[in-house]
């Protein structure tokens, strides 16, 4: 169908999102009975609560966790217009591949290096795929 390619690096994004929820239950549970933590006496509180008492390396997990379902969703919704539109093939699939591309780089470094001046770097150049992707769906939107 025309301008669905760009579906596939959605697949993909959401794919790597549950890799990263699996990774994150895999560190962070061993962590916690590690530490003694027993998760079924704990009430209320927040996973934030935890980071007090893992190391910080595990908590790096859940944070990119929880990034990924910030800007992503602005990747998503963008992905789904182009798609509707018949614009979501060609440059559009590349950019937004190139998007998936710097995301998942931006979970590896945060997961285990966890540099900062990196992850922003990523960051940043993945925001400007983002912005273009929009701007191409507004042109589409607004003068298709």
């Amino acid at each position: 169908m025309i301008g669905m390619d760009i579906l596939q690096p959605v697949v993909a994004l959401l794919a790597w999102t549950m890799v990263m929820w699996v990774w994150m239950y895999a560190t962070r549970i061993p962590a916690m009975n590690k530490a003694g933590i027993d998760a079924k006496t704990l009430v209320g509180g927040e996973g934030s609560s935890l980071r007090a008492k893992l190391p910080y390396s595990v908590s790096w997990k859940a944070d990119n966790y929880n990034h990924l379902h910030e800007a992503p969703t602005l990747f998503y919704a963008v992905a789904l217009v182009l798609a509707i539109t018949g614009t979501g093939d060609g440059l559009n699939t590349t950019i937004a591949w190139a998007y998936v591309a710097l995301r998942v780089l931006h979970s590896i470094v945060q997961a285990t290096w966890n540099r900062v001046a990196v992850r922003f770097a990523l960051f940043a150049l993945s925001s400007l795929a983002l912005m273009a992707l929009i701007l191409h769906a507004a042109i589409a939107v607004f003068h298709g």
